[in-house]
């Protein structure tokens, strides 16, 4: 059976029941209160969104949500804040009946916008050294 691949995220929410529409509708605007510059994007299938790389992923399963930090250590570090959800590696499960507060999801997404900066600086300190190494 062929999976069709929605090619936005208004499409992606649009096939999924009224009451998972309106709760993941609240953490895409709550991303993007703290992410207004963020790049929405469909990968991987699913909703997600992109600054300086990428950012975070949420899904609709047939029993849960989740939302991917796109960082597992992050899930990790989080660990204590998370408690009374369903954790993977990477992932943070949770459902209609209890989503994730909106407080917790700035926090991650805050710090998915730090990490992605970091490894983005580095990566052009690198840049640089190497040219300046290849100049002698």
């Amino acid at each position: 059976m062929k999976t069709v691949v929605a090619k936005d995220i208004d499409e992606y929410l649009s096939a999924l029941p009224m009451d998972v529409r309106e709760m993941l509708q609240k953490l895409r605007a709550t991303i993007k209160s703290v992410a207004p510059k963020a790049e929405e994007v469909i990968s991987y299938a699913m909703p997600a969104f992109k600054y300086h790389g990428m950012l975070v992923y949420f899904s609709a399963f047939k029993n849960h949500c989740s939302f991917f930090p796109a960082n597992s250590s992050l899930v990790a570090k989080m660990e204590d804040e998370l408690k009374s959800y369903r954790t993977a590696k990477g992932t943070i499960q949770f459902t209609v009946e209890k989503p994730l507060p909106p407080a917790l999801v700035k926090k991650i997404v805050k710090a998915r916008m730090q990490e992605n900066i970091e490894r983005e600086n580095a990566k052009m300190l690198m840049k640089a050294a190497t040219k300046k190494r290849k100049k002698k």
